[in-house]
């Protein structure tokens, strides 16, 4: 199976090393020193990983065969793909490939279901699972353990606990301070955000 690892960005320096923003949680042993990388695309590879080094928190890769700063500019945003046996586990419990996670039926701890997993999207801070619903709308996940409680590869299911607001419109809008006037208040003068 065949996995994106990273997307190649701007070349760094004039030896042809590039700045890669990594899709992996895996960067040592997928983007290391030796690693034969499939391309998208494909014409642009395969690229084989020279050396590797962090410099200012960005990884910094050279290829082999490419020595100048035109040749790393010629593969921006060239993505980077890994061959995966589809049995692998990452060594971490509470960590998933993004083929594990994809078409999981999403559900509230109560079993009400939500829709399933089309996408995952990777932030700097955390990722999204991407759910579409089943009218047709989508729905963005924070893939946090304060939401998603649990998944179930056996039962192909992501069991979620939301806070109010994230998968319906029922937000709960905090309190102001007692200094503003007004603040805090619906429009038939209750206030928000209290809990009973």
């Amino acid at each position: 199976m065949q996995l994106v690892v990273a997307r190649i960005g701007r070349a760094h320096g004039i030896k042809g090393e590039v700045t890669v923003e990594v899709r992996t949680d895996e960067p040592e042993l997928r983007l290391g020193p030796g690693a034969v990388l499939a391309t998208e695309p494909a014409s642009t590879g395969p690229l084989t990983v020279e050396t590797g080094r962090v410099h200012s928190g960005r990884l910094l890769l050279r290829f082999a065969g490419v020595g100048d700063r035109t040749g790393a500019e010629a593969l921006r945003n060239t993505l980077l793909i890994a061959e995966v046996d589809p049995q692998d586990m990452p060594e971490d419990p509470d960590e998933y490939y993004d083929h594990q996670l994809m078409d999981l039926d999403v559900v509230l701890t109560d079993g009400t279901e939500i829709g399933r997993i089309t996408e995952i999207t990777h932030l700097p801070s955390q990722d999204l699972f991407i759910v579409e619903r089943p009218d047709g709308t989508e729905v963005m996940i924070p893939f946090v353990e304060e939401i998603v409680t649990e998944i179930d590869l056996v039962e192909q299911r992501a069991v979620i606990d939301p806070p109010p607001g994230l998968i319906d419109d029922n937000a709960v809008v905090a309190a102001g301070s007692d200094d503003d006037e007004g603040a805090g208040t619906g429009p038939d003068g209750a206030a928000k955000g209290e809990s009973s």
